[in-house]
């Protein structure tokens, strides 16, 4: 392996996620193409595309053992009467490679997926969830400065129809693709709120910024704890994270807590930027190549804070979380406290294919600071605590409970933080002895 450190090129829309989930709400936009244009969209033409890409891209150079050149004559030598047949048949010789994050997503997959790392969407602006009770479909939260917020959509709506039909059985998934559309246009919704009348709002859907960070001042005995929720890795969630820390800082904050528990992972760049924040000098992650080229991404002297902080992960903690996570334990500047991570080194690069159409490819290995390989393994927190049954499920059903007193991961973090810092002044009243 080459180990010559070279300046980082990895960072057209690399991926470092977990779990991708498209969120995005934006329709597919209407295709018009040329005879020359519709020759190079072809089913047979997308396959080859993306069998290069694959060819030229992947991380492993043997395909995992697989024979790729035989796998590009038996993908050519077939016929294909549809896009669906040759996106199918793409899918079947990408999962020979048995990695799960290198995939095809058909055009409207991939632009769900660009929406999320995007971290913006076209819709109204609420987060939903089928209630475990009464089984309908409920509102966890408006987004901030969203349509919903306007209207004054509230966490705990039932929503019972979406423009005239019942959302009676409808999972998440499908009452956010009826909730999709064109900015612009309109949506109306029946609204259920405790026990008042039944009413209908009417929503305009808008260009949505998703709220990736998510903070708040506690007030703990006589500290000020800075607590901030990192719910994913988007294009927005470095400006958030800069702004959450200035503006508790100027609260002065005593120590932090940041929250990576459950944060799937998402771009590269933007866990980079993330750490520099916290970490003032150092190195932060290092990828390997498939020519064996070792790239080192380090701390630039930008740090906002060098306060005493306490990293929360857990099982879903994935990739650029795990970066965060690991540079930040390696180089001693907080203490990670939880459950051990997901376990995912892997980096992807997504290229957009002639149809609309897209391809994740793996193309780098990374390691966290002090050469360690978190693959199928995970970060493993400083302090590991575990939860019981019933604690897990009063998390899991009550949302507002996260980041208090009444969450165990929080308090213990309390714990901590209070056993680093410098203990406070006594108070002196002018006159007294």
């Amino acid at each position: 392996m080459n180990q010559t450190a070279k300046p980082f090129s990895l960072f057209r829309t690399a991926l470092v996620s977990g779990a991708i989930a498209a969120i995005s709400t934006l329709a597919v936009p209407g295709l018009n193409f040329s005879v020359n244009a519709t020759l190079k969209t072809s089913p047979k033409a997308i396959v080859d595309e993306a069998w290069q890409i694959v060819n030229r891209e992947y991380v492993d150079g043997t395909f995992n053992h697989v024979d790729w050149q035989a796998v590009r004559q038996d993908l050519l030598s077939r016929e294909y009467t549809s896009p669906e047949q040759a996106y199918t048949a793409l899918q079947d010789a990408l999962e020979q490679l048995d990695d799960p994050y290198t995939r095809f997503m058909d055009p409207k997959q991939y632009e769900r997926l660009t929406n999320q790392t995007a971290g913006e969407l076209s819709g109204v602006g609420m987060q939903l969830k089928v209630d475990e009770e009464s089984q309908t479909l409920t509102v966890v939260s408006p987004i901030k400065n969203s349509p919903a917020m306007e209207a004054g959509i509230q966490a705990g709506d039932q929503i019972l129809e979406i423009d005239g039909h019942s959302t009676e059985g409808l999972s998440v998934e499908k009452a956010a693709e009826k909730i999709r559309g064109t900015v612009g246009t309109q949506i109306t919704l029946r609204i259920r709120r405790d026990s008042a009348e039944d009413f209908e709002v009417t929503l305009t859907r808008a260009r949505i910024e998703l709220e990736a960070v998510y903070y708040r001042l506690n007030q703990e005995g006589n500290r000020k704890i800075g607590y901030i929720q990192l719910r994913e890795f988007n294009s927005h969630a470095s400006e958030q994270m800069l702004e959450a820390i200035e503006d508790l800082q100027k609260q002065q904050v005593d120590g932090f807590v940041l929250d990576l528990r459950g944060n799937p992972g998402g771009l590269l760049r933007s866990s980079i930027e993330i750490a520099r924040m916290w970490m003032d000098a150092g190195a932060i992650v290092s990828t390997v190549d498939r020519a064996g080229d070792r790239q080192e991404l380090r701390a630039n002297r930008t740090a906002l804070t060098d306060l005493p902080a306490v990293v929360l992960v857990d099982k879903n903690s994935a990739s650029a979380s795990e970066i965060v996570a690991g540079a930040l334990k390696d180089n001693k500047r907080a203490v990670i406290m939880g459950d051990r991570t997901f376990g995912k080194a892997l980096v992807q690069s997504v290229f957009s294919l002639a149809d609309g159409s897209g391809l994740a490819v793996t193309i780098a290995h990374y390691y966290t600071p002090n050469g360690t390989d978190i693959s199928k393994k995970g970060v493993t927190p400083d302090v590991e605590i575990k939860l019981t049954e019933a604690q897990k499920k009063q998390l899991s059903s009550d949302p507002k409970l996260v980041g208090t007193d009444q969450d165990p991961y929080y308090s213990q973090a309390i714990s901590i933080l209070n056993a680093q810092l410098v203990p406070r002044p006594l108070a002196v009243i002018e006159g007294s002895r």
